[in-house]
């Protein structure tokens, strides 16, 4: 699958399914790691626990070369951990916010397929 086929993706069957199609792109993890990054940095201030803000610091780094394989595997098992951990905790706090909380998850989405479409604009560019 190209980039192309991504964006084709989008803006026929949704944002969904154009990053679960991400998956299937070869050659370009590197961007697409980063890209992944970028979205989750949109709500990193949702983050309360330092473990899943260190991953994606840690997520950063693999994709640019400073960070091991090993490293980005541990980081990934202590943002499980904080991640159990604030499932939890939302749990008991469910109700409160909730428009203000869907507001932003709104815009973030928005967002995050503009970006989409310029890290695969970029990546062509880059190609020809």
């Amino acid at each position: 699958m190209n980039l192309n086929q991504i964006i084709d993706i989008l803006d026929t069957n949704g944002f969904d399914e154009a990053l679960q199609s991400l998956c299937q792109v070869e050659g370009h993890d590197h961007e697409i790691r980063l890209y992944a990054v970028w979205c989750a940095r949109q709500v990193q201030h949702l983050l309360s626990d330092k473990r899943s803000i260190d991953a994606l610091d840690v997520s950063a780094q693999f994709a640019t070369g400073f960070a091991t394989a090993e490293e980005l595997a541990s980081a990934h098992v202590a943002a499980e951990a904080a991640a159990g951990f604030a499932i939890g905790a939302a749990a008991g706090a469910a109700g409160a916010d909730e428009d203000d909380q869907l507001d932003a998850a709104d815009a973030s989405r928005v967002a995050q397929e503009k970006r989409l479409r310029e890290v695969c604009a970029e990546i062509d560019a880059a190609i020809a």
